[in-house]
């Protein structure tokens, strides 16, 4: 588990193109925190990282965003309204499991009990207006 201090948006989206270089195709990211944490922010370093050129917006509307490239791409989720497995099923989730991606999940607490496995556990609090404590288990990023 590592602990970062991010100051401000850009320091979060370096953050996690550092992580990103800890990825590969079929890994998952499980994101907690509540609004305005910064998730969007660092799938956006995730993005860049991946080099994929692409204005990352939360999926909060759509479910799911892709973000595709030649090589890996990613896929963001938003999950605040699954409720259930079926849910999971009727929104295709876990066909991206067999794509040529990385799955960034957003209110991944609300599939846990139906998703038991994930690679990448990021935690965001909020310590003041821009400043972030970010906790990263799963990858070791020193």
């Amino acid at each position: 588990m590592n602990t970062f201090i991010t100051n401000s948006k850009e320091e979060t989206v370096a953050l996690a193109k550092r992580v990103r270089k800890k990825l590969s195709s079929g890994d998952v990211i499980f994101y907690r925190g509540g609004l305005g944490m910064g998730k969007t922010a660092f799938t956006q370093g995730l993005c860049d990282g991946l080099g994929i050129d692409a204005e990352v917006v939360s999926p909060t509307f759509s479910i799911v965003n892709p973000y595709e490239s030649k090589n890996i791409s990613l896929y963001h989720f938003d999950m605040y309204r699954i409720e259930s497995e079926d849910r999971l099923y009727n929104i295709g989730f876990y066909d991206y499991l067999d794509y040529n991606g990385v799955l960034a999940i957003e209110w991944s607490e609300n599939i846990e009990p139906f998703f038991d496995e994930y690679t990448v556990l990021v935690e965001f609090e909020k310590l003041g207006e821009t400043k972030r404590k970010i906790t990263i288990s799963g990858v070791d990023i020193n």
